[in-house]
């Protein structure tokens, strides 16, 4: 049941997570993001990174877990694959795997810039299943 996809949005991507449960919809959304750069199946999880982020809302702290996201690739010159996300109120621990970037093996297509307020959206569709949105800038 657990899904991710992507949407359009003129020059940049929206990336939705899709899950019974929000904590899923948040990983969901993870993975379309790192999609959005490379094949997740490609992501070998062999390293974990841990992210702690606090909001005052869920849409705003989507931002903030894909955005710490972004930080850690970039930085850390990783992509991943496999995220774990626990949320108490508006507190999100979150864990994310994944490796160092091989240019041949990954073939990064463009580099995320960061999450935006675009069609940010946390919530509930009718059949009860959770999604989380927003759109990326790359």
């Amino acid at each position: 049941m657990d899904h991710w996809e992507h949407f359009e949005h003129r020059a940049d991507i929206g990336v939705r997570g899709i899950s019974p449960s929000k904590e899923g919809a948040f990983e969901q959304a993870a993975v379309a993001l790192t999609a959005v750069t490379s094949d997740p199946s490609r992501v070998v999880a062999k390293d974990k990174v841990v992210v702690h982020c606090v909001a005052p809302d869920d849409e705003l702290l989507l931002t903030d877990w894909l955005n710490a996201l972004v930080f850690e690739m970039a930085t850390r010159r990783m992509l991943f694959s496999r995220f774990k996300v626990r949320m108490v109120d508006h507190s999100l621990e979150g864990e994310a795997w994944g490796e160092s970037l091989d240019q041949a093996r990954h073939q990064p297509a463009v580099e995320v810039k960061g999450a935006t307020y675009t069609e940010l959206k946390v919530g509930r569709y009718p059949d009860g299943m959770w999604f989380a949105q927003c759109v990326v800038d790359v």
